[in-house]
């Protein structure tokens, strides 16, 4: 449970349930808006979120807030 409220403390924030359920419509949005992110950025693996929102992180200089915040806002 602690992971989810992790994850989920802004209502904003998709939990992870809604995350892998959206994957492949939010990764086809964030590689049109963002041209740098490959498939291999946006790779979604049960159980390793956090490593997803590091390369994206990564990937376009944001926080992981802002990262997540992105993803929400698709």
């Amino acid at each position: 449970m602690q992971f989810y409220n992790t994850i989920n403390t802004n209502k904003n924030i998709m939990n992870t349930t809604e995350l892998k359920g959206n994957w492949n419509e939010l990764k086809g949005k964030l590689k049109q808006q963002y041209a740098d992110l490959t498939d291999d950025d946006l790779l979604y693996e049960e159980g390793k979120e956090d490593e997803l929102y590091g390369k994206v992180q990564q990937k376009l200089g944001k926080t992981k807030e802002e990262v997540q915040k992105i993803i929400s806002d698709l």
